[in-house]
Order: structure tokens, then sequence, then C-alpha cells
């Protein structure tokens, strides 16, 4: 009895040790074999700066609903020997949409969607399309992108709410400077507009010049609404107009040098360091 009741002293006194921390970020890449995930996270205070490290786990299982690009908010254990993860949730993008209406009609369009083209999931080869340039020349996609590493996006050019397309097109200008010089020619930004019947080439145009956007590395696609509706159902992207505006929802997708799905993105809830970051980690795979 002396020695069990010791035990449990010394083992309440170990774990008194423990210094517990918040964390916030981006998962870059999960490893069930060595229970391991990667993070893109915040600055963590009291402990480190924001960076990329990997956080181990006490049971794989832990990692089931983890993917890349997934944002998460977890609790780092540090003891005196080593530090790991728990109460790992994963946060669910929330729409700053708060008309009720427009949430049902975006349920009702996803539930269609879903219905008629599922949205490709994480390893899923994307299908060919040919869609307009700001250039006004055709672009397939299987040609510009082979062997290269997307990032692509849905905008419209008309959006009144800067939290929104704006700030998507402000990521991916982000994007463009940071890796123009060592991985432009292995990187393609594709801009795609669901509202092709206004945002014409001319328009695109005229957008991708606000944002420097180099023709070589980002383009603004556009083309007739049949072709531009199956691509945004392709990622999952439902969107229809009301009142002059379009409400929509918001993805980024991530596509590997395979043209494999390697991330959809719902929301916009990232930083464009941490979309950066899984961008540099499928570059580098």
């Amino acid at each position: 009895m002396a020695a069990a009741l010791v035990s449990v002293v010394l083992t309440a006194a170990l774990h008194a040790q423990d210094k517990r921390f918040s964390v916030r970020g981006m998962v870059l890449r999960v490893d069930p074999a060595s229970r391991t995930f990667t993070v893109s996270h915040e600055a963590i205070e009291g402990l480190m700066s924001a960076m990329i490290m990997p956080f181990e786990v006490r049971d794989a299982r832990e990692l089931t609903p983890l993917a890349p690009g997934a944002l998460v908010e977890f609790t780092l254990v540090v003891g005196a020997q080593a530090g790991y993860a728990v109460d790992i949730r994963v946060r669910k993008y929330q729409t700053a949409e708060q008309d009720p209406l427009t949430a049902r009609r975006l349920a009702l369009l996803k539930k269609a969607a879903g219905r008629a083209v599922p949205a490709l999931a994480t390893g899923q080869a994307v299908p060919d399309f040919t869609l307009i340039d700001q250039s006004g020349q055709p672009v397939r996609f299987s040609t510009v992108t082979a062997g290269k590493v997307v990032a692509l996006d849905f905008v419209y050019t008309r959006c009144a709410l800067p939290q929104f397309c704006l700030r998507a097109s402000n990521v991916f200008g982000v994007l463009q400077k940071r890796f123009a010089r060592q991985y432009g020619r292995d990187l393609v930004l594709l801009t795609i507009t669901f509202d092709p019947e206004r945002d014409t080439p001319e328009v695109l145009a005229t957008y991708a010049a606000r944002f420097n956007a180099d023709p070589k590395m980002w383009r603004f696609l556009t083309g007739n609404a049949a072709d531009v509706r199956r691509v945004c159902a392709l990622f999952g992207v439902e969107s229809y107009l009301d009142e002059g505006l379009v409400n929509h929802s918001l993805h980024t997708a991530v596509i590997d040098r395979q043209g494999r799905v390697a991330s959809n993105i719902e929301g916009n809830q990232y930083t464009p360091e941490q979309l950066g970051d899984l961008i540099l980690d499928v570059l580098m795979r």
C-alpha cells in the first residue's frame, strides 16, 4: 500500500510540472504512422513564435478528423521529457452571412450540387476543363498546370465586401510575391469567376491589374455559364444572383503536381502565411 501511495504521489507531482498551451493553426500534413501532424501555427503565448512544427499525439486515432488545410485548435502539453497535443478540434467555417434565407438557399444549392456533381475529395484527380483567361485566350487546365502545383480560388469582381473576394485576391497577391522568385515556374495561381456573364475577359484584365498579377503565374478565368458551373461544382462552390449581387460560398483548393486535390479549404479564416506554408509543403513533396 505504501509503495502504491508513493507511486500515485510521484505521478501527480510529475503531471503538476506539465505546462499547457493553447495552439491555433492550419494542418499541413498528417502522418498516422508516426502519430504526428504538422501545423503552420500562430504564435503560442509564452512558448514560441509562429512557425511550422510537427506535433505528436498519444493515439493515432486522434488524427482521424484531420486533413491538410484544416484549421485546428488544440492544447499542447509540455512535460519534462516531451510535449504532445490533446483536445484537437477542427474549426468549422462559420459564414459571416447573417441572413437565414441566404444560408438556406446556399444549403439547398450545396445539396443539389452534391446530387449532380459531387465535390472532389482529397486525393482525387481534377477532371480536365477549358476556360478563358483575362487576355481572351482559352486555357486548358491539364496543359497549363502539367507537373505544377496549383492554388485555385473563386471570386466575382463586383463583390462589395472586402473580407470575401477582395481578401481572397489579396491573399493570392501575397502568394505571388512569396513564390515568384524560387517557385514561379512550379506554381500556378488560378482565380475563377462565378459571375461569367459580367466578368468578361476585359473586366478580369482590369481586375487583375489591381493586384499586379503576372499572367505567367496568375491567371483569371471565365467562360460560358455552364462550363463555369461545372468547375465550381467540382470544388463545392455555390452561388446565386440576388438583386444584382452574388451570394456565394468560399473555397480555396491546392492541387498537387499529379493533378490531385491536396486540400480544399472552405471559408477564408486562414492567414496568407498559412496558405503559403501549405502550398510550400505540397511543392516540396
